[in-house]
């Protein structure tokens, strides 16, 4: 294993057992600006919960893959076809994924996100499409 690879590991762990468990609790209450996306795991069968910052548009939600597409969130809900996201304290049922260009990716999440994003050279994004109702 590369050492870039052994520090990103490193950097994701950090992550989920620091600042995830707080944006967990201010996502489930509908505070900041997070979103849940609840998920099962491919593998075991257990229910995850995972903070992003997502983009809310007319089909569903925009989410920027910052750690690139073979995340366990996102193979997870791949794999599954389908996940759950919990806006604003409001839960909504997500029914498929598709990928989208990165100059749609950026008009979703609008400025100043969209400037940032452009700026850390993002280009990996997904569009989660909520069930209508």
């Amino acid at each position: 294993m590369s050492s870039t690879a052994i520090f990103r590991r490193a950097w994701l762990a950090l992550l989920k057992h620091t600042l995830n468990r707080a944006t967990v609790r201010l996502a489930r209450a509908g505070i900041g600006p997070f979103s849940l996306v609840r998920h099962v795991g491919r593998k075991t069968g257990r229910g995850y919960e995972t903070p992003l910052l997502l983009a809310r548009t007319g089909e569903g939600f925009v989410a920027e893959l910052t750690y690139g597409p073979n995340v366990a969130w996102y193979r997870n809900v791949v794999a599954a076809g389908r996940c759950e996201v919990v806006d604003r304290g409001v839960a909504h049922r997500i029914d498929r994924i598709s990928v989208i260009g990165a100059d749609e990716g950026l008009r979703a999440f609008g400025n100043p996100a969209a400037f940032v994003l452009r700026a850390l050279r993002r280009r990996e994004f997904r569009l989660l499409h909520a069930e209508p109702g």
